[in-house]
């Protein structure tokens, strides 16, 4: 059921933002998509997005301001691994800031990460005061506060945890490998389908200016989980150490009360049924 935010930006038409907007415009709405790449413009085109160049970067500033004419911008580049970009993308998520208020975007719904929270043994839900260790995870909480601190719009903050599905097969990410650390920790992660039915239900709920953990609910080990989804995937098993070092269990307070979404994909289930 459309929202009255019909019109929607998504910066960065990636795994996650692509399928988003395909399925955006399944429900109604208008998208824009943009790219970093000149040749992806067609191919966004082809799905139903309307396509935009736009680059933030140190040696280039690409913008396009009918871009940033939309009631909900949705903002989905992670840093990459890469040091360098790591400590340019707050000085990226600045300009993209200014470019929401000069265009008088209402709502943004930045794509955070759970990694802001560091590996301090403990449970964490929203109300926990985020630690990063991390260069990516201290980036993307800079980004965070830069964004809620503006107050021409209002933020909305998805930490998602590890990311799965199409493309995303957690069976290949160990498999074959032999004494892999800390297999008796939890995994905090989610699936595709939710990520995308999680950002659907803010839109739709209009629950905008929270901040939202989102992993699935249940966390099995990672000897259990990565070894039964490689033994679906019917590659080779990993071997993991039986030891419990560093570790979070990621979980959310108001998905529940705020959204009253339920999970489509639990991990528990994930492994016990072929990939």
């Amino acid at each position: 059921m459309q929202s009255s935010n019909n019109k929607i930006s998504i910066l960065g038409c990636g795994w996650y933002g692509l399928e988003l907007a395909k399925e955006l415009i399944r429900n109604g709405y208008i998208v824009k998509g943009s790219t970093t790449t000149p040749d992806k413009l067609e191919s966004l085109q082809q799905t139903g997005i309307l396509p935009y160049l736009i680059n933030f970067t140190e040696e280039e500033n690409t913008v396009d301001s009918d871009f940033f004419d939309c009631d909900l911008l949705i903002i989905s580049i992670p840093p990459k691994r890469n040091t360098a970009e790591q400590h340019t993308f707050l000085s990226k998520i600045q300009k993209v800031s200014k470019a929401a208020v000069e265009g008088n975007i209402p709502n943004v719904i930045f794509i955070s990460a759970t990694s802001v929270y560091g590996d301090y043994n403990q449970e964490v839900n929203e109300q926990t005061i985020p630690n990063p260790e991390t260069e990516s995870g201290k980036a993307i909480l800079a980004a965070e506060k830069t964004l809620t601190a503006n107050p021409n719009f209002i933020t909305t903050i998805l930490r998602f945890g590890g990311l799965i599905g199409p493309g995303r097969d957690p069976g290949r990410f160990f498999a074959g490998k032999s004494a892999i650390p800390n297999g008796n920790a939890p995994v905090n992660l989610i699936h595709l389908s939710d990520c995308i039915g999680l950002t659907l239900s803010i839109i739709e709920k209009q629950a905008f200016g929270y901040i939202f953990n989102a992993c699935a609910a249940d966390h099995p080990t990672r000897s259990r989980f990565y070894t039964a989804a490689a033994a679906n995937s019917g590659l080779a098993l990993p071997q993991f150490n039986d030891e419990l070092l560093k570790w979070k269990s990621v979980y959310s307070i108001y998905i529940a009360t705020k959204l009253n979404y339920e999970f489509k994909v639990g991990l528990n289930s994930l492994i016990g049924t072929n990939m």
